[in-house]
């Protein structure tokens, strides 16, 4: 996450998010709520949101302690075993990726047009080779894959 946030858009502040594991029933269930697909993904990122109905005062006193947060990560961990498998990376490589693939989305980084898809490739392949790890892209493409194609 470090690495991530320092290749990013918010390089200046500290900052929190956290990150869930979790199974298979459970990423179908999330990814159908908030994406309408009916099968677990890999990774899906929430931005942080102040709850619904914070009065505004209570934005001010509370706006510098949630400054930092960014929001929440979930990790499907039979996707990322599957996935890893049939890439050929270690799970240390692919939970990797996508930890850092969720932090850019996080930080605002998208992947819906081949450009943003582009800019977000790159900024993942750089940071995951800072931390050792080989391009993520350079493996078979997925069923669920869901990055537009080029």
């Amino acid at each position: 996450m470090q690495a991530a946030l320092a290749a990013g858009r918010e390089t200046s502040r500290d900052a929190a998010l956290t990150l869930r594991i979790v199974d298979a029933a459970e990423g179908a269930e999330l990814n159908r709520h908030y994406r309408g697909r009916s099968h677990p993904t890999n990774v899906l990122s929430f931005p942080f949101e102040p709850p619904a109905g914070l009065p505004p005062e209570a934005m001010t006193t509370l706006g510098e302690e949630l400054a930092g947060e960014l929001g929440d990560i979930v990790i499907c961990a039979p996707v990322l075993q599957r996935e890893a498998a049939a890439q050929g990376k270690t799970l240390a490589a692919h939970t990797a990726h996508l930890v850092v693939h969720g932090t850019l989305h996080l930080l605002g980084f998208d992947h819906s047009d081949a450009a943003d898809a582009a800019e977000m490739e790159a900024l993942e392949t750089a940071i995951l080779g800072g931390l050792g790890f080989s391009t993520p892209y350079e493996v078979p493409e997925e069923p669920h894959d869901e990055r537009p194609s080029a």
